[in-house]
């Protein structure tokens, strides 16, 4: 098991097989899938397929998203940190996306801001990134916010799936700026 990143109250590492009810918990939820095209899944094998396209983008691009687990408990609460994204979304291909998504039982504790803050200071120090890009639903006001609070920086709307979403990104000379 590999951690990549570790704050006060998480753990950041690779998603692992054993994930995969952590992972059915979260993406079978209704509520979490409501800014993510309404495609809850609805089996195990739906869970590990995720885990292994994850798994294999680790092997092909040399990042994906990670497992979020909660130190004082142990438990499997989500993923955040990167997809490269190769695909035109937003009018851009080939950037480095951070998300993140969460168990609907952990909102509200400032996972997914702690999460987010750490990965972007991991990604434009420890890999060296020269750009970071965010999206959000325009009607999911949370991960908006979070997004802005971090220090992204919305440049355009984009249609994704029939719904209008937000294209954010902030460049390493731009963060440097804010953050030294």
């Amino acid at each position: 098991m590999k951690i990549h990143i570790e704050t006060d109250r998480l753990l950041m590492r690779d998603l692992m097989d054993e994930d995969v009810h952590g992972m059915f918990a979260m993406d079978s939820d209704a509520e979490v899938h409501t800014f993510l095209g309404n495609k809850p899944i609805t089996t195990l094998a739906e869970a590990q397929k995720y885990i292994d396209s994850i798994k294999q983008q680790y092997i092909e691009n040399g990042i994906g998203r990670w497992a979020v687990v909660e130190k004082e408990s142990g438990d499997f609460i989500g993923w955040s940190g990167f997809k490269f994204i190769t695909d035109v979304i937003g009018g851009r291909s080939h950037f480095y996306d951070l998300g993140y998504r969460f168990i609907k039982k952990y909102w509200g504790k400032g996972y997914a801001t702690e999460t987010a803050i750490a990965s972007l200071n991991h990604g434009f120090t420890k890999l060296d990134y020269k750009e970071i890009c965010g999206m959000a639903d325009m009607d999911h006001i949370a991960s908006n916010a979070i997004l802005k609070k971090i220090g992204l920086v919305k440049r355009n709307e984009f249609t994704y799936d029939g719904t209008l979403h937000n294209f954010y990104s902030l460049s390493k000379a731009e963060w440097l700026e804010g953050y030294i």
